[in-house]
C-alpha cells in the first residue's frame, strides 16, 4: 500500500515471471515504480485515477521490456500487475495478467478481474470446461503481461464499495490451490487481516504450494477512514 501527499491510497500486487531471478526483478520494479510515482501524484476523481493507472501500466510495460532487452540475464522477464486507487465509496481498478482482485461483501465473494491467460481464452471459446482448465498443462501461459513487446492493453473499471467490504488481491499461487469458497470463508471468518492473510497462504502451501503465493487483503472501510 502506498499513500500520496493527500492521503489517497494505492494498493498494488505483482507476480513476476522469467528465468532465474528475472521475475522477481520485474515484479519489484513494477511495484516500486508505481509506488514512487504515486507518492508524487494527486488524482481528484476516479476517472483521472483510471487514466493515471493506464499510463503507469503502459510505462512499466515499456521499462520492463526495455530492461529485459538490455540485460541478457533478464531477457523475457515480465510480471502480472493489479492495482487499485481508493476513493470514498469507490475504487479505480486496473490489471494485466492472471493475478486477481476479489470483492467480498456480506459473506459472498466476487471476482473483479478476468485472467489474461490461454486457458481462460479456451474456456471462453467453449473449447474446454472450467473443470478441465484447473489441470490444463498450459494453465500458466499468459496472453497479456507487463513486459511484453508493444503497447499492453490494460483492463480498467470502477467499483462501488461499502464500509464492511474487503478487497483481496492475490497471485495464482493462491487461486490455483484454494477455492473461492474457502477464500471467502477465511476472509469472512474471525481474526485480524494479518491472521487471514497468513491463513490463506498456509492453506495454499498445505494444498501443494507449487507457485509463489502473494496475498493483499484490505478492509476498505478501515483504509478509507469510514
Amino acid at each position: 500500500m502506498f499513500e500520496n501527499q493527500t492521503g489517497q491510497l494505492l494498493a498494488v500486487l505483482a507476480d513476476g515471471m522469467g528465468g532465474h531471478q528475472a521475475g522477481d526483478v520485474a515484479s519489484q520494479m513494477a511495484v516500486s515504480n508505481l509506488g514512487e510515482d504515486w507518492q508524487q501524484t494527486v488524482t481528484e476523481t476516479p476517472e483521472k485515477a483510471i487514466q493515471w493507472l493506464i499510463r503507469q501500466f503502459q510505462q512499466e510495460n515499456e521499462v520492463i521490456n526495455r530492461t529485459g532487452q538490455e540485460q541478457p540475464e533478464l531477457l523475457g522477464m515480465g510480471t502480472t500487475l493489479v492495482a487499485a486507487i481508493l476513493f470514498p465509496e469507490v475504487f479505480a481498478l486496473a490489471h494485466v495478467g492472471d493475478s486477481r482482485a476479489y470483492l467480498l461483501r456480506d459473506g459472498q465473494i466476487r471476482q473483479l478481474t478476468e485472467d489474461h491467460s490461454l486457458v481462460n481464452e479456451l474456456v471462453k471459446s467453449g473449447e474446454i470446461t472450467q473443470e478441465m482448465a484447473a489441470n490444463h498443462p498450459r494453465k500458466n501461459v499468459l496472453t497479456r503481461s507487463i513486459g511484453m513487446p508493444g503497447t499492453v492493453e490494460v483492463d480498467v473499471t470502477t467499483i462501488q464499495w461499502t464500509a464492511d467490504d474487503y478487497l483481496l488481491f492475490c497471485s495464482d499461487g493462491l487461486t490455483n490451490m484454494v477455492s473461492d469458497a474457502t477464500i471467502a470463508e477465511v476472509v469472512n471468518g474471525p481474526g485480524s487481516l494479518v491472521d487471514k492473510n497468513e491463513r490463506l497462504i498456509f492453506l495454499a502451501n498445505e494444498a501443494g504450494g507449487s507457485d509463489n503465493i502473494t496475498v493483499l487483503l484490505i478492509a476498505l472501510g478501515e483504509e478509507a477512514g469510514q
